[in-house]
């Protein structure tokens, strides 16, 4: 039975209010008596805006206070980017429903240069992730990768005030947030692998909610969730987390999988990749056949350093 009031639990930020807002939205078009209140919620992760994620606690900064108010009632379902979520959840939750993906890519974006190659010696390149930073660090030794956080609009302010050369942003937030047209070059998979569930809204409730768990079971995309589970099969049987850099990709060919992966040293002085092709159901498996691949290559050497 559709309940009369669903709670969305979501951190405040103005991307993640358009995400809850988007769920909120299919969920009335699905169901038109149905009541939403969106919950918003400030997390240890937007507290701490001056420090790098891989020194205070990695992605699960964003979440757990969502999930604290799932668990104490406070809230029917949470609203996340699939890229913050860890690879595991609290035993009485779960990951309902995947929503389809938007751009996965990584952008380039800066005042005066239209392309990363176009960048001087010693320019100044802006970013948040160590992902980003590893494969920047390979593909254009010349520049000098500095840390970035804060919100989107934050972030383009200092890029627009001179503290920045260029910063690399995700294009689904840049997108979803009307800012497309702050895009100077989209990066390509073949240059930054995106980071696991890049682009893609996830919905996390109770587990012993069976009645909210058939509502928002009609929003899962199966192509996006069938995409998302094997990067993030990858992801947790490398014991991925934001001290190494891993990135994970998964696209669609028809009837077949291709996933690509990597693992690397923050400063990007060693790289480890590789890719895996199999029938689309089997998804999972090849998250962890990859995650193989690159463990016997030698990605255990540094994520036992971490």
């Amino acid at each position: 039975m559709c309940p009369i009031t669903l709670r969305i639990a979501t951190r405040k930020s103005e991307l993640a209010i358009w995400q809850a807002e988007y769920v909120a939205k299919r969920l009335r078009c699905a169901h038109p008596r149905l009541h939403i209140e969106l919950i918003r919620m400030i997390t240890k992760g937007d507290k701490m805006i001056d420090n790098p994620l891989s020194k205070i606690g990695g992605k699960g900064l964003f979440v757990n206070e969502l999930e604290k108010g799932l668990i104490e009632g406070r809230a029917d379902i949470a609203v996340h980017s699939m890229k913050d979520l860890p690879a595991d959840f609290p035993a009485d939750l779960c990951l309902q429903s995947i929503l389809p993906r938007e751009d996965p890519r990584d952008v380039f974006i800066s005042k005066y240069y239209t392309s990363p190659d176009d960048l001087p010696t010693g320019a100044l390149v802006g970013t948040s992730s160590l992902r980003r930073k590893c494969q920047m660090a390979v593909q254009y030794p010349r520049c000098n990768i500095r840390d970035l956080r804060g919100n989107i609009n934050s972030r383009l302010e200092k890029l627009d005030n001179g503290n920045y050369d260029a910063i690399i942003l995700a294009a689904a937030g840049l997108k979803r947030l009307g800012l497309a047209s702050r895009i100077t070059k989209v990066l390509e998979p073949e240059l930054i692998l995106p980071a696991v569930g890049q682009g893609a809204i996830g919905i996390e409730c109770r587990i012993d909610d069976t009645n909210i768990r058939a509502l928002i079971s009609e929003l899962d995309d199966q192509s996006t969730n069938i995409q998302v589970a094997a990067e993030r099969a990858f992801n947790a049987s490398l014991k991925g987390n934001c001290q190494v850099p891993i990135a994970g990709y998964a696209v669609s060919e028809g009837d077949v999988l291709w996933l690509r992966g990597l693992v690397g040293e923050p400063d990007g002085s060693v790289i480890i990749s590789g890719e895996i092709r199999g029938p689309i159901d089997t998804g999972k498996e090849l998250g962890l056949l990859l995650a193989d691949d690159l463990i016997q290559q030698g990605a255990e050497r540094i994520l036992r350093c971490r």
